[in-house]
């Protein structure tokens, strides 16, 4: 999928407008969208992390002002702005605390200086919530009053929504469906962040992908793998889905197992809020729906968790690829923007 939305021409949009804000280590991607969701520009601007949290956004206000020129809105037609950014934060002080991917930006009250760059209240929220509320709202969940999210990517990011509201949370650490333990073994492995034993993130992530391949490689096991780890480079889970559409025994097993703990960790969810609809996003997809090995990956959760279920349960969840892409972040924070606006 492109990362590149589709643009609604300004003259079939519905007032009011939002902006959404995706804050993401690398990049920022930056839509204003109209009362209904649909994205009327975009852009996508770097992060530069190591200059820090203030010249970011800055530039992301200056960016916001530029897309609402670029299609004639006024600053009347636009009362309110959304903003995902990693956590840990705090949301009730609209600061960030000590983001991995953000080394530069610990302890930065960063809702309070959107807001005040761009002169209009800032609704904060985890970036995953807000990939969350964008496919609730306009994406694969839009026809359901509740969904929950996982986002398969470096780690494994949740948000959850039940009955229309976001689940943030005492601490701001609601909805963070990665780290529920899937494996409470003594010597269970290790999530990204180096401190949660037994956690979904250790093992569904494409770290952990990419971890588990590499260590049955050098324990012997037969792969196409292998050629990587002789030249030196390091195995990915990019490289595994690609072994995989190749026929590669251990790839297809790795993608199985990755399955299997995303089948014990849905299970988890569902049992918990109930929301009818789970929704699978993030870069690592093995291809997706259109992917015989993410056709694989797909059934392959849905049958663990059909095992793990009641069958009424079973029949009344689907399990579904997210179809925003990399664009739920930003959509979903002009969502929480639109939510709040209206009061809902």
């Amino acid at each position: 999928m492109s990362d590149e939305p589709p643009k609604l021409p300004i003259g079939e949009a519905k007032f009011p407008y939002f902006y959404g804000v995706d804050v993401g280590g690398t990049n920022i991607k930056i839509g204003l969208l109209d009362d209904l969701g649909r994205t009327l520009a975009f852009r996508s601007i770097a992060t530069k992390e190591a200059e820090g949290p203030e010249q970011a956004i800055r530039r992301s206000a200056e960016t916001c002002r530029q897309l609402a020129s670029e299609v004639g809105a006024r600053p009347q037609d636009i009362p309110r702005a959304g903003l995902g950014a990693p956590g840990p934060m705090c949301l009730k002080r609209g600061l960030l605390l000590n983001p991995v991917n953000l080394p530069n930006w610990h302890n930065f009250r960063i809702q309070d200086a959107l807001a005040n760059a761009l002169q209009v209240p800032v609704s904060f929220v985890n970036d995953a919530n807000a990939a969350a509320y964008g496919e609730f709202w306009v994406g694969t969940g839009e026809q359901y009053d509740s969904l929950a999210l996982y986002t398969l990517g470096t780690g494994v990011g949740g948000g959850v929504i039940v009955e229309g509201k976001l689940i943030n949370g005492m601490n701001s650490f609601g909805s963070e469906l990665g780290h529920a333990i899937v494996d409470s073994r003594a010597d269970a492995r290790l999530c990204v962040w180096g401190g949660g034993r037994g956690h979904l993130e250790a093992y569904s992530s494409a770290s952990a992908v990419a971890a588990r391949a590499s260590e049955r490689v050098l324990d012997g096991a037969t792969s196409s793998l292998r050629k990587l780890l002789d030249q030196d480079k390091a195995i990915t889970s990019k490289d595994v889905y690609l072994a995989a559409l190749e026929g590669d025994g251990l790839a297809l097993e790795i993608i199985d197992e990755t399955a299997f703990y995303l089948g014990i960790g849905i299970t988890g969810t569902v049992h918990t809020i109930d929301p009818g609809i789970i929704v699978l996003g993030g870069a690592m997809d093995f291809g997706g729906s259109t992917c015989p090995i993410g056709q694989r990956f797909l059934r392959a959760i849905v049958s663990e968790f059909h095992r793990r279920t009641f069958p009424n349960v079973a029949s009344g969840t689907r399990i579904e690829f997210a179809t925003l892409g990399g664009n739920a972040g930003y959509i979903g924070a002009a969502g929480i923007a639109h939510s709040d606006f209206h009061g809902k």
